[in-house]
């Protein structure tokens, strides 16, 4: 049992730091690059796939703990934190930003306005929406808007 809970956390350290350095890629090179209003913590929790989270802790302790091969755990973490880090680069970071929390040709409305174009980022409150006719960001409040 204790070699199942070393490996439970061994993955969840791993994990950790492979999902932690992917949005730092996507904070630095999505939304900052946009000056979205949200924090990383905020980022990161609101944004996660737990189960793609869970599955990934399983499969790294099973890996660094159950598989006796070093070498070949040492591939499999190695091109992962690889692959990890490309997001560091800007238009791998913002094309990987732009995947995630992107959603394009959206229209929403409030009881004044009609709004078209794209929502940047879906926030806990507010949307950060590009109109296409006034051609620029602005900030919606989620309360405001009509369903």
């Amino acid at each position: 049992m204790s070699k199942f809970i070393q490996a439970l956390l061994t993955g969840l350290f791993f994990t950790f730091i492979l999902d932690g350095g992917l949005f730092i890629g996507v904070f630095i090179n999505y939304i900052q690059h946009f000056d979205i209003p949200v924090y990383y913590n905020i980022l990161f929790a609101d944004n996660q796939c737990w189960l793609l989270f869970g599955v990934m802790t399983l499969f790294l302790g099973f890996v660094t703990i159950y598989l006796n091969r070093p070498k070949v755990a040492a591939i499999i973490l190695g091109t992962l934190f690889s692959m990890a880090s490309l997001a560091l680069i800007p238009a791998i970071g913002q094309a990987v930003g732009s995947a995630m929390l992107m959603s394009e040709d959206e229209t929403l409305m409030d009881d004044r306005y009609t709004y078209h174009g794209s929502i940047y980022y879906e926030g806990r409150s507010f949307y950060y929406f590009y109109d296409d006719e006034l051609q620029k960001f602005i900030t919606l409040d989620k309360k405001d808007l009509k369903k």
